[in-house]
């Protein structure tokens, strides 16, 4: 994908880009399914097709507690929510593994965590250089 090293697509806009052939990348792409471990998307990523991860959030057990049973800190600026932090942390990882295709309730958040995994991997520049800083 030159120029775009991630796709980062909504559950809606998948849903729109299998029903059609507009999108070659999407309709190409390897679909590792939901919550895939990392190896396995290092598997796909080798056959040099784009692999297409599903960053949904873990199913609630009934283990779990309905409610918080600590009352949650405020929220920094600049902080990702609770909810959307599981896909942010996914979606890395799987991008470092080699996947190319996300799908997210969250494409900004996603976006900007993916922007930067490239800009580690030295496929992009960084949005800002800061040297000196002191």
């Amino acid at each position: 994908m030159p120029n775009e090293p991630f796709r980062v697509l909504t559950p809606e806009d998948l849903a729109a880009a299998e029903g059609s052939s507009a999108d070659p990348i999407v309709s190409s792409a390897i679909d590792a399914g939901r919550r895939p471990s990392a190896a396995r998307v290092e598997e796909l990523a080798a056959s040099g097709a784009p692999v297409l991860v599903r960053c949904d959030p873990a199913p609630e057990t009934s283990a779990a507690p309905a409610t918080p049973t600590t009352v949650p800190a405020p929220a920094l600026a600049g902080t990702v929510p609770v909810e959307a932090a599981e896909e942010v942390a996914l979606a890395s990882v799987y991008a470092w593994a080699g996947a190319r295709v996300f799908v997210t309730d969250h494409p900004e958040r996603v976006r900007r965590a993916l922007d930067m995994v490239a800009s580690i991997r030295g496929e992009r520049p960084p949005a800002a250089v800061r040297r000196g800083l002191v």
